[in-house]
């Protein structure tokens, strides 16, 4: 695994002493660092497709953590976020959950609550990319299913059986059953109730 696959806890804080604490903390335990003095130059060189959290300090000069996370939701990013907060800053740290941040902490901060926080984050990443993959999966398997197949499909997600599909359709029940075998095939499940457990998983749109 290469730099840019592995984990990494992004730490934007513009006091040096926390930002340098934070990522000797998080390497203490073998984690992979990156920090940052500014919301600014975090975002010059934010990669999405770059696992990791982010450890962000909520009051900062030129552009605040708040504003910074209020950029990333309107990428559309999926790095989870850790507020760090002064006492004064307590406001802007729920607002900042309100945003979907993932926990805040205020300084000074204990040093077990911070990595469980930190491996909170990072476990939700991971799980929020094998949905994000396994969805991207699905939908390029979809896309390989013929017309006939997708109205077929349609059918046997709304619980039609064969001989009702052949009804709607106006094709034989023969015919049917091959495109339902073509489109499990294609879908990659073995049966109908397969298939259907996939679906409320994917939740395709009607």
């Amino acid at each position: 695994m290469n730099d840019r696959q592995q984990p990494t806890v992004f730490v934007v804080d513009d006091d040096d002493a926390v930002r340098d604490s934070v990522s000797e903390l998080a390497e203490s335990v073998g984690l992979q660092t990156k920090g940052y003095s500014s919301a600014l130059s975090f975002l010059e060189s934010f990669e999405p497709s770059r696992p990791g959290c982010l450890v962000l300090d909520v009051r900062m000069a030129e552009m605040s953590g708040l504003l910074l996370q209020q950029r990333l939701n309107e990428m559309g990013a999926s790095l989870p976020v850790i507020v760090l907060t002064g006492h004064g800053d307590v406001p802007m740290a729920v607002e900042a959950m309100r945003n979907g941040a993932l926990d805040f902490i205020q300084k000074p901060y204990r040093e077990q609550a911070l990595l469980d926080s930190i491996n909170t984050a990072l476990l939700k990443n991971a799980d929020d990319r094998c949905s994000a993959s396994a969805d991207d999966s699905f939908q390029h398997r979809l896309s390989a299913l013929t017309e006939r197949e997708i109205e077929v499909f349609d059918y046997l997600r709304h619980g039609e059986s064969s001989k009702e599909i052949a009804r709607k359709l106006t094709i034989s029940p023969r015919t049917v059953e091959a495109h339902r075998h073509n489109l499990l095939q294609k879908l990659e499940v073995s049966s109908v109730k397969e298939l259907l457990l996939l679906l409320a998983t994917h939740q395709p749109q009607d």
